[in-house]
């Protein structure tokens, strides 16, 4: 299981790197264009990323420099990669990914997180990218409670191997909402 949940976690941070584009040691990142307003020496208001082509690739707002509301990202594509709701600059409300897919189509969602100001506390659930059940884990105040989960075939896991699933599926989603978050914190204007 360790070894999948290594796979796992690289497929989630190259669908990450991905709403980045090409941009990698063997290519110059694509010219970015952040539309945010300032005031009082921080963002304020609507928040659009756009990639070099003026595809939008972030949408969200800022009040005072804190990122309010939702905040949604798309592939060069334009599919639908994450749905993440903020209050006052803390994950608040349901986070939603989805598997990465070909442009024009609902992509299949990968998972569902409930949070609490800024902290998972609730239902978490996980799909595979042909849409069956993966995983049903219940978080309380930000520790796993339980979990239910199932192989891509359909069968029912074990607890304790769904329990091993459900901390491998936090930590990769973890670590893409961190990666998601690093692209907006690195695409603010200058507000001085």
């Amino acid at each position: 299981m360790v070894g999948a949940a290594a796979r796992l976690i690289r497929a989630i941070a190259g669908v990450g790197a991905a709403v980045l584009a090409a941009g990698t040691e063997a290519a110059p990142a694509p010219a970015w264009v952040v539309d945010v307003a300032c005031r009082e020496g921080h963002p304020q208001g609507r928040y659009e990323l756009r990639d070099g082509d003026g595809q939008l690739r972030v949408a969200g707002a800022f009040n005072d420099g804190r990122r309010a509301g939702s905040f949604i990202f798309w592939s060069g594509a334009g599919v639908r990669l994450a749905h993440i709701p903020f209050d006052d600059d803390a994950r608040n409300g349901t986070l939603a990914l989805w598997h990465d897919g070909p442009a024009g189509r609902e992509p299949v969602r990968w998972l569902e997180s409930v949070w609490h100001h800024g902290v998972r506390d609730g239902q978490t659930r996980s799909w595979f990218g042909d849409g069956h059940p993966r995983a049903e884990s219940e978080y309380v105040d930000g520790r796993l409670a339980g979990s239910r989960g199932w192989t891509d075939a359909g069968e029912r896991l074990t607890d304790d191997v769904a329990l091993e699933r459900a901390r491998a599926d936090t930590a990769a989603a973890d670590a893409y909402f961190s990666s998601l978050a690093l692209i907006v914190r690195d695409h603010l204007p200058r507000c001085d």
